[in-house]
């Protein structure tokens, strides 16, 4: 890889925990005008490589050298300074901010009297226009949907003009057209000569905006090429050590009887009342099944999703669990029938990131465990033992802080602490968003056990590659309605993917 000037040399970069050894002598290189990709399973070192670059953490050993010197960047800031910036995997947002706010946050722009709050409101406006997203400066961030919050992330580190951008899953909630429009700004840096380094789980799609690739296994880098030069099956094969299967679709056993059924459903939608996000869908899932909801962000999958749970009032239809009507039952009655929603965002609405491991899992299943008003602990402390043994979640002990498991482990105590509740059906929005190849087939193999045993499984995602994997039915939702079903064991790629994004579908649909 000799093309591209060397902007950054890390040579024996090391990273202890304790006795965990994250980094282990890694020598990475960033490249002026170039996107290097760095690929592995959660935990195999490369966000914590990332932070050491941009000052998050500092080495435990090793040097950085930055055009030619040895620095040491003691703080973000002391990074940003001497031109490194880094949009990071889960949201660093303030909710109760307005967008302009949160994107000048320590660094704001000043005036003569104070903070230019005008100056800040025109390079808002500016970015946005640059990334295509026609957000107000002053929306509140907690009025954005998550991907929108992706994207004040990534204008966030924009505004700072670095010379090397660190992305690290700059797309895990962004809509196909969001992506496209990042490419494009990607390309436009790097002609500026701004250096990339870019982290995804979305392997196909990191293979397509990447110069060089360089795949990481427990903490060391195992391989590295040029871009043209590697294939889907090199990356995975490389990140777990093995050939992987890309192929295939997963067994779940025999369909029972229903036990989610919903009619002529209808939701609002909650950033505009007068426009139904879901128009009039219907839908049996039964004992057994694993069903995908397939389409594109925007289609209404979150929507549906929610408010079958509880959580977003339905404008009309019925939705039963095993016959039983749920119409004016609460989010927890709904829990206590058996429906139980796995949300999309896990940092925000499923964990609590002050809390262990253990106590994550067990908050569900609290009530079940009060005896004369004080929790039982050595039955919580059973409980939560056998739950992260079933949803095989690898962590140090229930003691564990939840922050301190990759994002993939922390997924396995969503479902886990869902389970804990002994669902008849478990809904599950995008349940491998941020989440890597590894760690999907464990999730996905989680849930096919749960449906093995009768549970019926509803699942959203708008990763084509899942869908096919994974479902026993395809159902494709655009504009708030279900427009085509597909059998993922005989149906192709293109059509379903047809039928999300084409107001006349291919053949295939029915």
């Amino acid at each position: 890889m000799s093309s591209g000037r060397i902007v950054l040399k890390a040579r024996g970069i090391t990273k202890e925990y304790g006795v965990t050894k994250a980094l282990k002598g890694v020598d990475f290189d960033i490249r002026a005008g170039k996107a290097t990709t760095l690929f592995g399973e959660n935990g195999a070192g490369k966000s914590t490589l990332m932070k050491i670059l941009s000052g998050v953490e500092q080495p435990t050993s090793g040097t950085i050298e930055l055009n030619g010197e040895i620095v040491a960047f003691a703080s973000t800031s002391d990074a940003v300074a001497k031109g490194i910036a880094i949009i990071h995997q889960e949201l660093n947002l303030a909710p109760n901010l307005p967008v302009r706010d949160n994107i000048f946050m320590g660094r704001e722009i000043m005036g003569r009297f104070g903070v230019d709050f005008e100056a800040e409101r025109k390079a808002t406006i500016a970015v946005m226009e640059r990334l295509e997203e026609p957000i107000s400066p002053e929306t509140m961030v907690n009025d954005l949907r998550l991907g929108q919050q992706q994207i004040v992330e990534i204008a966030r580190a924009l505004v700072l003009d670095a010379s090397i951008l660190i992305m690290d899953e700059p797309t895990s909630a962004l809509s196909a057209t969001e992506v496209e429009v990042l490419f494009k700004v990607i390309q436009e840096l790097k002609a500026r000569d701004v250096a990339i380094v870019y982290i995804s789980h979305h392997l196909e799609e990191a293979i397509h905006v990447s110069d060089y690739c360089v795949v990481f296994r427990d903490g060391e880098m195992v391989a590295s090429d040029e871009a043209k030069n590697i294939d889907l099956n090199w990356v995975v094969s490389k990140m777990v050590g093995r050939e992987a299967d890309l192929e295939g679709h997963l067994s779940v056993g025999k369909v029972g009887v229903p036990v989610l059924e919903f009619d002529d459903y209808v939701v609002a939608d909650p950033n505009n009342p007068n426009r139904m996000a879901v128009d009039g869908v219907s839908l049996k899932v039964h004992a057994g099944e694993m069903v995908c909801i397939f389409g594109l962000m925007g289609a209404g999958r979150t929507e549906l999703l929610e408010s079958l749970a509880g959580r977003l009032p339905a404008v009309s239809g019925t939705v039963r669990v095993e016959g039983t009507d749920l119409k004016k039952k609460s989010i927890a009655d709904r829990i206590d029938m058996g429906l139980a929603l796995v949300p999309e965002d896990r940092q925000r609405d499923g964990l609590v990131q002050t809390m262990t491991v253990g106590e994550n899992l067990s908050l569900a299943h609290l009530g079940k465990l009060l005896k004369y008003m004080f929790i039982q602990r050595e039955a919580e402390a059973k409980e939560v033992t056998q739950r992260i043994s079933d949803v095989r979640v690898k962590a140090s002990g229930p003691e564990a802080l939840i922050t301190s498991l990759s994002g993939g482990n922390q997924q396995k105590v969503v479902i886990g602490k869902i389970l804990t509740t002994k669902p008849k059906a478990i809904l599950l929005d995008e349940p491998t968003r941020g989440i890597d190849v590894g760690a999907k087939s464990e999730v996905f193999a989680l849930l096919a056990e749960q449906a093995k045993q009768g549970q019926a499984v509803l699942f959203a995602t708008s990763e084509i590659g899942e869908a096919l994997h994974s479902a026993t039915r395809i159902i494709v939702m655009r504009r708030g309605k279900f427009v085509a079903e597909f059998d993922p064991q005989t149906s192709k790629r293109e059509q379903v993917m047809a039928a999300a994004n084409e107001e006349t579908m291919k053949a295939g649909g029915k």
